[in-house]
């Protein structure tokens, strides 16, 4: 990576920044979870934000940035209601592929996550208070 050197609010502000991303996408995923469509391709598919490492050599901290966020590849349900008023010639109707308690646990994860950088910063913040007391 180049530029200037990382500091500890630059490192937080990239880690918060992908933790909302993954927290986006698994609300998303959450929201579509019982949602159904005619056809197998016109079904939802879950998000899932993909990450990579930024190394910064000259201090040797690594921060965190997302490349991109992909549609899962899993297949959706098939099932067979021929009352439900999407359902195709064979009366079959696709569900999403979303299974809710891992989603859960992906929201539950981020939050903490997130929480843990903002007590970083808050900790780094009284420091530097601190610090500026002493002078």
């Amino acid at each position: 990576m180049a530029g200037p050197t990382l500091s500890l609010f630059d490192l937080a502000q990239r880690g918060m920044s992908a933790q909302l991303v993954r927290m986006n996408a698994a609300a998303s995923n959450l929201a579509n979870a019982d949602t159904v469509a005619g056809t197998e391709d016109g079904a939802y598919r879950p998000l899932r934000p993909v990450f990579a490492e930024d190394l910064d050599r000259a201090s040797g901290l690594a921060a965190v940035h997302v490349t991109s966020v992909v549609r899962d590849k899993a297949a959706p349900i098939r099932e067979h209601n021929p009352d439900h008023p999407l359902a195709d010639a064979n009366g079959d109707i696709w569900k999403a592929p979303v299974d809710e308690n891992a989603e859960m646990v992906e929201m539950l994860e981020s939050a903490r996550q997130y929480q843990n950088m903002v007590e970083a910063l808050s900790t780094a913040k009284q420091l530097i208070l601190e610090t500026v007391r002493l002078k």
